[in-house]
């Protein structure tokens, strides 16, 4: 029999914290995109194998939304967290507040899913559902099945897509 007790959203939050440093920016003074994107996947892909025990692989990102950006006198505060489960896949809800380390101010900078699959494809036992102990993750958690049949109507656009993506070499030969 599958053991289906829920697991606690806080069993699988994970928090870390990053000080903003010259290296992490861009032309504009704030953080580049593709690092906070990295420290998003590195960090929130504990939170995926804290529930499955696992080895893990990222499937997609989405509704990134970059809502204010983080700059040079900034911490970033990262919290992850599984948001929905499936048989092999799971969602991870992301967030990251930033707050001047001058002033003290806070501010939600980022927030997205990241859709992670059990890389071991014989994993065929459902993945226990997560219960949500806060208003947030009562949120969050309450639009899982929306956001996955999204997932799954763009991944059946997808694969037409990439019926009619070529793979030629565009330089003349």
């Amino acid at each position: 029999m599958v053991n289906q007790t829920p697991v606690s959203c806080n069993a699988t939050l994970i928090v870390t914290s990053h000080r903003v440093f010259q290296p992490d920016l861009n032309e504009h003074e704030s953080v580049f995109g593709g690092k906070i994107l990295s420290l998003v996947d590195d960090s929130a892909s504990v939170s995926a194998v804290r529930l499955t025990h696992k080895t893990v692989v990222t499937a997609s990102f989405d509704h990134v939304s970059f809502l204010q950006p983080f700059h040079i006198d900034d911490s970033m505060f990262l919290e992850a967290y599984v948001s929905g489960t499936g048989t092999r896949s799971l969602e991870v809800f992301v967030k990251i507040i930033g707050e001047n380390l001058t002033t003290g101010e806070r501010f939600v900078g980022y927030t997205c899913f990241i859709t992670y699959v059990i890389e071991d494809r014989r994993a065929t036992t459902p993945l226990p559902p997560v219960k949500p102990m806060t208003d947030e993750q009562r949120y969050i958690v309450a639009g899982y099945e929306k956001r996955s049949a999204q997932r799954k109507q763009r991944r059946a656009e997808q694969l037409e897509l990439n019926g009619h993506v070529s793979v030629d070499s565009p330089w003349p030969i």
